[in-house]
């Protein structure tokens, strides 16, 4: 990916190396697999480890802007970043619509979000409370170490599809889930959340799109590195590896190849409209 001695966002917080908490909002994207993998792992109830860890609480943080003098992946972070809001400003606009900036806490260990507490074990993820995304750095070296993951735009991806959360949530896509939540069974709700996720990787595949176009940032095989990062968290191929055996009834984020799917199309069309997966046939 071409990043390098290209703008860097404004709305990013340096806060690594401070104390505090943090948890995963709705809409937890690869965050939410990597907590289910965890339970799984050590024969716990996924959602009651959710649970748990939405009670914690935490203290406040410290934070410095990502300059030219940041470390390498800091400032590839906020890069990415400054690339998401160039492209979704535009997309906004074409559609008459104001977007808002996300925010994003770049954070060690933990960190405080305003969706309350969690450890950075639970992945990247964006808080609709404060519209943020939150992303411990060192989750690249697990993708890479755990999931066999490598390349920067496979990186790039991530971010991009926790950005995907913020814009459901600005066009109240995430709001009306989370009205529905209540009256579903957890098996009904785990649909609807297979169909949010797939909507945030077709949303990065649309990021792409125009990034490309815009800024010429592909090289050769980044899409293919992006493709390898959806495949590696689909629900079938975490499961598989912490248990042995899928179930489809209790899949959050979809299937390797359906995870795939979207970004690729996402990529390919350009065009949000594309992107109804609560209303698609092709699940």
């Amino acid at each position: 990916m071409r990043w390098n001695d290209r703008r860097l966002s404004d709305n990013v917080e340096d806060r690594r190396g401070g104390g505090g908490m943090r948890t995963l909002g709705v809409g937890g994207g690869i965050g939410g697999v990597i907590i289910v993998v965890l339970a799984l792992l050590f024969n716990r109830n996924p959602q009651q480890v959710l649970q748990q860890v939405q009670q914690g609480s935490g203290g406040t943080t410290q934070s410095e802007k990502v300059t030219a003098n940041s470390d390498e992946n800091a400032r590839f972070a906020s890069t990415v970043l400054a690339d998401t809001e160039d492209v979704w400003t535009k997309l906004f606009n074409d559609m008459h619509k104001h977007y808002q900036d996300p925010g994003m806490v770049i954070y060690s260990d933990m960190d405080q979000s305003g969706c309350g507490s969690a450890q950075a074990a639970m992945g990247p993820f964006y808080c609709p409370a404060d519209e943020k995304v939150y992303l411990d750095l060192s989750f690249f070296n697990e993708m890479e170490q755990r999931f066999h993951v490598v390349g920067d735009f496979a990186m790039a991806y991530v971010i991009a599809h926790e950005v995907g959360h913020h814009v459901q949530n600005l066009l109240g896509i995430t709001k009306k889930m989370d009205a529905m939540r209540s009256r579903l069974s957890e098996e009904e709700y785990n649909k609807l959340s297979v169909k949010l996720e797939l909507q945030a990787d077709f949303l990065a595949g649309v990021w792409a799109h125009h990034a490309q176009k815009m800024q010429n940032i592909l090289e050769e095989g980044d899409i293919e590195e992006a493709l390898n990062a959806a495949s590696a968290v689909g629900d079938d191929k975490l499961q598989k590896a912490a248990q042995g055996y899928v179930v489809p009834d209790a899949f959050t984020h979809g299937t390797s190849a359906q995870r795939m799917h979207w970004f690729k199309k996402g990529f390919e069309s350009g065009d949000i409209k594309d992107g109804d997966t609560f209303n698609s046939s092709e699940l």
